[in-house]
């Protein structure tokens, strides 16, 4: 099975070079290129790549800047940062697959992709709306997912976190959504993409208030949300669940 490859580069010669070269290895496919940071970020939240090859020196995003933006839309990407100048300090210490200079011959870049260790990520996704009823329908596909994977501990958050957020895209956007859930070892991503204007903002509800509270819950349930605009229009609102942590048990000495 192929890995599949997000190319962000804004010389457009070597993403050239690189969209040609990448595939000869055999097991390499180029679903994506980006010149620039706002495009690079559409583009992972659209394909979701099992790797993004990065420039620091992009036009428009600073390198420490786009690496997490990146990672919020597309969770389950490894980012190979591609570079031909010193690793700023504060990108050295963001995580990343690995770091190869342009000084390097393409085919060691080629192999070291080849050869990455994909870490645990199961993923699914579901389409949803126009109609607000599918709400229920979201909190249902991550009931099921949670159950299928053996994440039961954060299923009834997941719920009420993805019923604020496809209430968000149905409701006040306007819009169809995507609804995308993944798991890794220790987090629960939901992510929800749609085409309104508008981001979510948690504000302080009234007593007379009907709505305003959810997004509230959100902060208080999740270990970090946000919102990724898109280039071309449109949103991507993620959160994450973190898994409670397993004390080990404790030995019993007879004695």
């Amino acid at each position: 099975m192929s890995l599949r490859v997000l190319l962000v580069e804004d010389v457009d010669e070597l993403r050239f070079v690189l969209r040609h070269t990448l595939p000869r290895a055999g097991a390499l496919e180029v679903v994506g290129e980006a010149a620039d940071g706002a495009t690079a970020i559409e583009a992972a939240a659209r394909q979701q790549p099992d790797v993004v090859v990065l420039d620091l020196g992009l036009p428009d995003i600073a390198g420490h800047e786009v690496i997490p933006r990146l990672r919020a839309v597309s969770p389950a990407s490894q980012i190979v940062v591609y570079t031909g100048y010193d690793v700023p300090e504060e990108v050295a210490g963001a995580p990343v697959a690995a770091y190869v200079g342009k000084d390097t011959d393409v085919a060691h870049l080629a192999d070291l992709l080849t050869n990455l260790q994909r870490p645990a990520y199961r993923t699914d996704r579901i389409e949803l709306g126009p109609d607000p009823g599918d709400v229920a329908s979201a909190r249902r596909f991550v009931a099921d997912r949670c159950r299928a994977w053996g994440c039961g501990d954060v299923t009834e958050d997941g719920e009420l976190v993805v019923s604020e957020l496809v209430t968000n895209a149905l409701v006040h956007a306007r819009s169809r959504c995507e609804l995308r859930v993944g798991l890794s070892d220790s987090v629960l991503y939901l992510q929800v993409s749609d085409s309104g204007d508008g981001v979510p903002d948690p504000q302080m509800a009234t007593d007379r208030d009907e709505h305003g509270r959810g997004l509230l819950l959100v902060t208080v349930l999740c270990a970090a949300w946000g919102t990724e605009p898109l280039a071309k229009g449109g949103k991507v609102v993620w959160a994450e669940l973190r898994r409670p942590v397993l004390e080990p048990a404790a030995s019993v000495i007879d004695g």
